[in-house]
């Protein structure tokens, strides 16, 4: 016989039959059915019911894990000597600014958080927007004639 949709049958051994209880003292599950004497788990709708319900429950099967991750996410770093090879003198450096030319990731829609340090040499005049700014990165920037806000 063809195998087709209409034919296909599962492997015999691979479907296992529900144990039948309650069904007579001769069937080795009668009497109390398996569910030990009296008590609420013993009664209809008890087995279910019993368990802990809440977010401590949930929180204990989780396992611990060494460190700390904080919600909040970290600023990306970016040296003078980036911004000097990416802009042009006169230039506006913000955040939206640097995502677009992708020398910062969006995470999520977000806007980017930036740090801009002061390793390398600047020589071109920018206005800095919206970043932190170290104090050696703050003193070049200000030497190269730029500001920040």
């Amino acid at each position: 016989m063809a195998l087709s949709l209409h034919t296909a049958q599962p492997f015999p051994s691979s479907r296992k039959k529900a144990k039948r209880v309650g069904r007579g003292l001769g069937s080795a599950h009668g009497a109390y059915s398996t569910r030990g004497i009296k008590g609420q788990r013993a009664r209809s709708g008890g087995k279910s019911g019993l368990r802990r319900k809440g977010l401590q429950p949930i929180i204990r099967q989780i396992p611990k894990l060494r460190g700390f991750q904080s919600i909040h996410a970290k600023a990306t770093c970016l040296n003078v000597d980036l911004l000097e090879k990416s802009f042009q003198s006169g230039a506006t450096v913000s955040p939206d600014i640097l995502a677009r030319l992708g020398l910062v990731r969006v995470v999520n829609g977000r806007k980017p958080k930036v740090k801009i340090l002061g390793m390398g040499e600047l020589g071109k005049k920018l206005t800095i927007e919206g970043c932190d700014v170290s104090e050696s990165a703050r003193a070049k920037i200000e030497k190269a004639g730029g500001t920040v806000k």
